[in-house]
């Protein structure tokens, strides 16, 4: 169903949107454009964090003239809906408008934030789905059609056949990765070595005891989505040909440390084997002493509260599920 643009973000006393200079724009101006109605707050953490992507894409677009983007305010007061719009250059529903504004939460049905709803130029819903969209595809998904996306989807698959260290590492602007101290290294300077992809966020206590074993290096939104990220810390290898050895390899490291490498099937396979005839082997002198710390039965009892006090814990934790900067419990 088209919607008529006109009519949903005017009134009998407004027809014009604003800027984030408070310059006055008719809503006229809008026929014709792709639109994108985008929901947020800037008390909302990953609002916050996705409007970059999105500023990103709106001024690569913006010389085409064909694309604007609407910001209906979720804040709480002026002064918030100002300070954030501050940094937004696209236009947006006046925030003194409350009626539009509820009234374009309930029409598209609004039940979380960032919500990013794009509208072709007949008013017709591309998609109601557009944040992940655009953290997906960014720029390359423009005009956002399903058609657009599918054959974006179709040569993803293509490139992961033909994968090449060039084809996951670079792109248009860039051919290039940084070192610690910030210095430009070509790609091409890295093909024919085995090279990790180490996905991690910082701070993060919980990955301290891994992240000092591995120099870090920036990773883009398109290589999660690539590799399918499912977990962090995460540890993508990269043989020699350019192709995926494996998919992370944190365990094995953290296991086996150097004697992990090359992070071949083969040498998996082995650690395995050695892994599994230790079992075989194992004895209960053998788990209860190690060196000169004698593990006795009441040393076990002894710390067995706090093991518990523990598990409770992550009892607690695991009740809830967090996406992004949000927990919601389960």
């Amino acid at each position: 169903m088209a919607n008529d643009v006109e009519s949903l973000f005017s009134t009998t006393n407004r027809d014009f949107l604003i800027s984030n200079n408070d310059h006055e724009v008719k809503i006229e101006s809008l026929k014709g454009k792709k639109v994108g109605i985008y929901f947020s707050s800037s008390w909302c953490g990953p609002c916050r964090k996705f409007t970059p992507f999105l500023v990103e894409v709106y001024n690569e677009l913006a010389p085409k003239g064909d694309f604007e983007v609407i910001f209906v305010s979720a804040d709480e007061d002026d002064e918030s809906f100002k300070a954030y719009f501050s940094k937004m250059p696209w236009l947006a529903i006046p925030f003194s408008d409350s009626d539009t504004r509820n009234h374009l939460d309930e029409l598209f049905d609004v039940k979380g934030i960032p919500h990013l709803v794009l509208l072709d130029e007949t008013g017709k819903i591309v998609t109601d789905c557009g944040t992940e969209v655009i953290r997906e595809f960014g720029v390359e998904g423009y005009p956002f059609s399903s058609e657009r996306i599918q054959e974006l989807n179709d040569q993803e698959e293509e490139d992961k056949k033909n994968q090449t260290l060039t084809s996951i590492l670079t792109s248009p602007s860039r051919n290039f990765v940084i070192s610690s101290h910030g210095k430009k290294i070509l790609v091409s300077d890295l093909e024919g070595k085995t090279i990790g992809l180490y996905f991690s966020l910082t701070p993060d206590k919980a990955y301290d005891d891994f992240t000092p074993r591995l120099v870090e290096d920036q990773s883009c939104e398109k290589l999660a989505r690539y590799f399918e990220l499912s977990a962090i810390p995460t540890l993508v290898i990269i043989g020699p040909n350019g192709r995926t050895l494996h998919s992370n390899v944190v365990e094995f490291i953290e296991e086996h440390g150097i004697d992990a490498y090359p992070f071949t099937p083969e040498k998996f396979d082995e650690l395995i084997g050695i892994q599994k005839a230790e079992d075989a082997s194992q004895t209960l002198e053998s788990i209860l002493v190690s060196g000169d710390e004698d593990l006795s039965l009441e040393k076990m009892e002894k710390g067995k509260g706090s093991k518990d006090d523990a598990k409770e814990e992550k009892k607690s934790k695991d009740e809830w599920v967090c996406d992004g900067e949000v927990c919601f419990k389960a």
